[in-house]
């Protein structure tokens, strides 16, 4: 692709293409997203009423507004900072995400992360569909629009239709979205918020966990939903996007925009979530906007329905990539309808749920068992083992690469890390909740000791492995990327 299909000339509009591109690296000259359209993407996807469902959480749990806001705001500053680093392993290869794996897990061994990314992606925009649905019927009904069955699926219909028209067309179209809309998403938010606090006689200090035992299991749960598992969930989809951003472009740029645009919007709508809730409010996204703002909701509602769309647009394209990963081989933009079709089916499941805080929790608690482990595998390997350089040709390449098809090293540690996070889970049903976590009070710490299990015993295995193989043919495997 030459450039002059990448900017358009001066006074002109910018030109959204179609985006063909699948999972080879991403050619310097379609490389054009700055850090700016890298922090838009990640700010749309996180205005969304699911942060303030899990910001009230923290009420929920027992904990006060300031305990509640404490958590947020200081487990985010860890959990943004790994999403950046994610994203510079884009950055610095062109390169999405599951693919990269490939050098940690081997080429079949990353087959096993990539078919679990691309079901937990169809669900989750089942899931955030969900919130808007149930947005978009409660402020109708305020109005005396009532439809039944029939208005509902209907509803459902044109919102999955936005959705996967943007996701079909690639990542220009969804970069653009973001770029035009999420400012004036940011502004009504702003309004948003002021109105809330103006109107909301928020409790600041009363907790209703008052031992220390309870707080600190509070605590912990809460860090798991919003806190630093907030940005862990996003770390399989950190390099779809951060590969089209300049190769010039310095590190430190890409991490700081990815990472805020994470840590800005997350912390921000927890934070009016918990502070809602703690004046008496409901933890269900649709109460919240009709009892605070009545007729007046409809501006805000248009805010609430872009953050899942702007959320499922990236779910619906990494779910593509993460297919395209595992060795399915037709177009990307097949696979993104066919993950829409799946997805239309989870919602209709999610429909039926009684409690979403809780059913979202759970889901939030169960994903964290599988990403911490298989993101402390990556963040090793990428950055410890090989320091940020990686030979990218064998990522692709046949079984006798020097990756080889699987590495059992990974494998082993992937295993033994799942089994170290669903130790000390406390999930919502008795299957997910492990032992440790039992034995200790109802506290989660599964991103914590699945990470720490992994990521721990793959460096040593790794580090064991590579004083089997001679210091030349070490050298010869690796490739200096531009920072």
């Amino acid at each position: 692709m030459s450039p002059s299909h990448d900017t358009a000339p001066a006074g002109e509009p910018e030109a959204v293409r179609f985006d063909d591109h699948g999972i080879e690296p991403i050619p310097a000259a379609a490389r054009d997203s700055t850090p700016w359209q890298q922090f838009w993407i990640w700010a749309g996807a996180n205005i969304a009423p699911i942060n303030w469902v899990l910001g009230a959480l923290g009420i929920t749990l027992g904990l006060s507004l300031v305990e509640t806001i404490a958590v947020v705001a200081v487990g985010n500053l860890f959990g943004c900072a790994i999403f950046g680093l994610f994203n510079l392993m884009g950055h610095r290869t062109g390169v999405n995400q599951m693919v990269l794996g490939r050098g940690a897990f081997g080429r079949r061994g990353a087959i096993v992360p990539g078919v679990v990314q691309g079901l937990l992606t169809m669900g989750w925009v089942g899931v955030n569909t969900w919130v808007v649905l149930d947005l978009v019927l409660a402020i109708l009904a305020q109005l005396g629009v009532h439809g039944g069955a029939g208005l509902k699926y209907l509803v459902a219909g044109v919102i999955m239709a936005v959705q996967l028209f943007l996701a079909l067309y690639g990542f220009y179209a969804i970069r653009t979205f973001e770029k035009y809309t999420v400012p004036a998403t940011v502004l009504l938010m702003a309004v948003m918020t002021v109105l809330a606090v103006s109107q909301t006689d928020a409790d600041w200090t009363t907790a209703t966990a008052v031992t220390p035992g309870s707080k600190f299991t509070a605590v912990t749960q809460l860090l798991t939903a919003i806190g630093i598992g907030w940005g862990i969930s996003w770390l399989p989809y950190s390099a779809d996007y951060s590969r089209f951003v300049r190769a010039g472009t310095p590190g430190r740029s890409v991490f700081w925009s990815t990472a805020l645009g994470m840590y800005v919007p997350t912390v921000w709508l927890a934070a009016l979530g918990a502070y809602l809730a703690s004046g008496g409010g409901s933890a269900d996204p649709s109460s919240l906007v009709t009892g605070l703002f009545g007729i007046m909701a409809i501006p805000v509602l248009l805010l609430i329905m872009h953050g899942p769309i702007a959320t499922n647009i990236l779910n619906l394209y990494s779910c593509s990539l993460a297919a395209l990963s595992v060795g399915i081989r037709i177009a990307r933009w097949k696979l993104t309808l066919a993950a829409g079709v799946v997805a239309s089916g989870v919602l209709a499941v999610f429909l039926q749920a009684d409690s979403f805080a809780r059913a979202f929790d759970h889901w939030m608690v169960s994903i964290l068992v599988w990403i911490s482990p298989w993101a402390s595998i990556v963040l090793v390997d990428f950055f410890v083992i090989r320091k940020g350089r990686i030979d990218l040709p064998p990522l692709y390449g046949d079984s006798a690469s020097p990756y080889g098809p699987v590495n059992r090293g990974a494998m082993i540690s992937l295993g033994l890390g799942l089994v170290a996070a669903w130790s000390w889970q406390f999930g919502m049903v008795p299957a997910t909740q492990g032992p440790i976590a039992r034995a200790l009070n109802d506290t989660d710490f599964s991103w914590l000791s699945g990470g720490l299990v992994a990521g721990g015993l793959y460096y040593l295995l790794a580090r064991r492995a590579a004083r089997r193989v001679p210091a030349p043919e070490v050298r010869a495997r690796e490739e200096v990327l531009p920072r």
